[in-house]
This record gives C-alpha cells, sequence and structure tokens, in this order.
C-alpha cells in the first residue's frame, strides 16, 4: 500500500502585484505571464505532495474570465486533487483584488498535471492524496475522469478505454 497524504498538506498560497511590466497595452495582466505563476503555484502544491522534483505534463482548459489590472494583487491558490502512480493533478483558483476599491474577483481556474522524477528524470512514485472535506472529496472523484479525458486527447488512450468518461456519457 502506498503511502497516503492529506490533499490539504499541498495547499499553496501565493500572491502578486500586477507591474507594468507584467502588462499588455491594454494595462491588463499578460496571459502568458499569468499561466506562468499558476505553473509556479502548482509546481509547489505538487512538491509539497510529493516531496520531490516535479515537472509540469499538462495544462487544462485554462480560463480567462476576467482582465486583471496593473496594481491589482493577484492570489494563486493551488492544490493537489489527486495522485496516481507518478502523476498529480492540481487545482489552481486564481483571484484578483483592486485593494483600493475593495473588489475581488475569480479570475482565472485551472487543472495542471505534475510527474515527480527522480534526479535522472525517470517517473517516481508518489503517495496518494487523501481528500477530506466535500470540496477536495468532489475535486478528487471528478480527477480520474478528467485524467482520461487528458490521456485521450493527447493519444494515449483510446476512447473506448476511458471507462470513468464512458459512464459519464452513458455511452456503450
Amino acid at each position: 500500500m502506498r503511502k497516503q497524504k492529506p490533499v490539504k498538506d499541498s495547499f499553496v498560497i501565493m500572491t502578486e502585484l500586477v507591474l507594468p511590466n507584467d502588462t499588455n497595452t491594454l494595462n491588463n495582466l499578460m496571459g502568458g505571464r499569468m499561466m506562468h505563476l499558476m505553473d509556479i503555484a502548482a509546481a509547489i502544491a505538487a512538491q509539497k505532495h510529493s516531496n520531490r522534483i516535479v515537472v509540469t505534463a499538462s495544462v487544462d482548459n485554462v480560463s480567462f474570465r476576467e482582465g486583471i489590472r496593473l496594481g491589482s494583487v493577484v492570489t494563486l491558490q493551488a492544490q493537489v486533487t489527486r495522485a496516481f502512480a507518478s502523476s498529480m493533478e492540481v487545482h489552481i483558483d486564481v483571484w484578483a483584488e483592486d485593494i483600493p476599491s475593495g473588489t475581488r474577483i475569480k479570475s482565472n481556474e485551472a487543472f495542471f498535471t505534475f510527474v515527480a522524477v527522480d534526479q535522472s528524470g525517470r517517473p517516481i512514485d508518489v503517495p496518494e492524496a487523501l481528500p477530506e472535506t466535500p470540496e477536495e472529496i468532489a475535486l478528487y472523484d471528478g480527477a480520474l475522469r478528467r485524467r482520461q479525458l487528458r490521456l485521450v486527447l493527447g493519444g494515449r488512450m483510446k476512447p473506448e478505454e476511458a471507462t470513468e468518461l464512458k459512464a459519464l456519457f452513458a455511452m456503450e
């Protein structure tokens, strides 16, 4: 039996200030800079869970709901949702806060997948993720479907082998 670790132990909060060098010509945070910040926060969460070096394997559906203005405070929250043999899914929420106006909005959300590797870069086993709260359990339960979708879209699994996806769509 693999070692287990509560998903709450991987929780990361990262805060950044949007400066002029981070913005596009509309004074909004550039999407590439946002993805860079998300990748860092998610990697830290995966490292905390695995106690290993991790590499980014995939990024799912980064949603850019709201522009983040120059001078805003960006808060990223990342946490492992589920661990497989050597890979971990990490969920990231991004919040933008305009401190002078007192407004705070959820601007982005995504799932990243990381693989733990040894010093030679070979995949290495990671602890199982143990969800405890209703939200953690819901994210954990959906992780296998999201993983199968990633594998099918990446050509690493045949659609007919994706049992969780078949069940979701009641395909036969």
